[in-house]
């Protein structure tokens, strides 16, 4: 079995396990598909994963790097100055574990629901009002500069920033409705490679609305808690192909059991 799949998790990080929270990826998994998300978290059975990207993670650990050499010094990093926008690395105490995305992150208890609600940020910043704004970091490979994310792909995106504004705020600090993705774009305009990558670096602003978080909690919260199984999302491969496959199966387990002859085989 691959090191990177267990297809049977501990109940102890399934919902009502002692472990388990609820992180801003599993809210994300159910604004998509409310059964994988069920699946995932009741029954204890998750998606099998993408393979890591380790040049994205590179790139991550880097800027992270570069970006904290800042923070240290009170500076703020070229590309910031280069948009015009007033704004350093934020310093706290706790940026550590806020960016820890594996069971720590910013964390809050929705009173609502009685979850608590995680996310692991990659950068905060912070303005001349004292306004934290959320950065989030992304490496890709494409034609052309990124100036916007309007695909409907990258709607998923754009709920991780609105979760990790809605944390901070209920965290008790002032927010910006803007939050940014900070792109490293490697270029492919070089003659040769060279044993490198150049990265073109661009800040791609978005205007999160956060109104949507509660309601989706309280019905996530439903879901959790009933023993129906919920609906598969309408777009959702996983889904379809468990359906394709079922019925594929059970298509062939007929098939088997009649003889040659026309016969029920015994």
């Amino acid at each position: 079995m691959s090191d990177f799949y267990k297809p049977k998790r501990n109940p102890d990080w399934c919902y009502g396990g002692s472990k388990w929270t609820l992180s801003r990826s599993k809210i994300d998994l159910f604004m998509e598909c409310q059964r994988c998300f069920y699946i995932d978290n009741k029954l204890g059975t998750a998606r099998p994963p993408g393979y890591p990207f380790n040049l994205n993670s590179a790139v991550d650990a880097l800027l992270k790097k570069e970006l904290d050499t800042h923070r240290a010094n009170g500076t703020q990093h070229p590309l910031a100055k280069a948009y015009g926008l007033d704004a350093i690395p934020f310093a706290h105490e706790r940026m550590d574990e806020w960016r820890n995305a594996l069971n720590q992150g910013v964390k809050f208890v929705h009173k609502a629901t009685g979850l608590t609600v995680r996310g692991g940020v990659d950068d905060i910043w912070v303005n001349k009002d004292g306004e934290l704004i959320v950065i989030d970091y992304k490496a890709t490979s494409k034609d052309g500069k990124i100036e916007s994310l309007d695909e409907e792909w990258h709607r998923g995106y754009k709920r991780q920033i609105e979760i990790y504004q809605w944390l901070l705020r209920q965290n008790g600090f002032m927010v910006s409705d803007t939050g940014y993705w900070f792109y490293a774009n490697a270029t492919k305009d070089r003659d040769a490679f060279d044993g490198r990558l150049d990265f073109e670096l661009t800040l791609v602003p978005y205007k999160g609305s956060t109104d949507w978080i509660d309601g989706a909690l309280v019905e996530l919260k439903a879901c959790l808690d009933s023993e129906q199984i919920p609906p598969a999302g309408e777009d959702c491969d996983y889904c379809h192909y468990r359906e394709a496959a079922g019925k594929a199966l059970q298509a062939q387990a007929a098939k088997a059991k009649i003889g040659t002859n026309g016969t029920l085989a015994i």
